[in-house]
């Protein structure tokens, strides 16, 4: 399934700075962001793990049926990365958006790729 009939798929790459540390450091708390972002976005959820390091910081993905939505966290520098793919129509803004609030966020930058571009993939 492609997202707009041109590619496989699209992945979004978000860096979030400023962030709450301690929110960024709570294993529950960043679980329940994710996959609140991956319902709000209206993504199928299949699965998900998550991982707390010691001394700080998680990471973790959302197993999605249009692929999947993962975060990496570092507490100690107010900072998270999140990538959200997707072959699949998705509204990965408004999981962006979810994560931001949850993560109390100060500011967000976002890359969109284009995954898989059909003319490339199939001359």
């Amino acid at each position: 399934m492609s997202p707009s009939g041109t590619a496989l798929g699209r992945h979004l790459l978000v860096e979030f700075t400023g962030c709450d540390p301690a929110a960024l450091a709570d294993l529950e708390r960043i679980t329940a962001a994710m996959l609140a972002a991956a319902r709000a976005s209206g993504a199928t959820i299949v699965t998900h793990s998550f991982h707390h390091f010691s001394p700080h910081g998680v990471s973790g993905a959302v197993i999605i049926a249009e692929s999947h939505l993962a975060i990496h966290t570092w507490p100690e520098h107010g900072f998270a990365a999140v990538d959200y793919f997707s072959c699949g129509a998705v509204d990965a803004e408004a999981a962006v958006a979810v994560l931001k609030a949850a993560l109390s966020a100060a500011a967000t930058e976002v890359l969109s790729l284009t995954r898989g571009p059909l003319g490339r993939l199939d001359g």
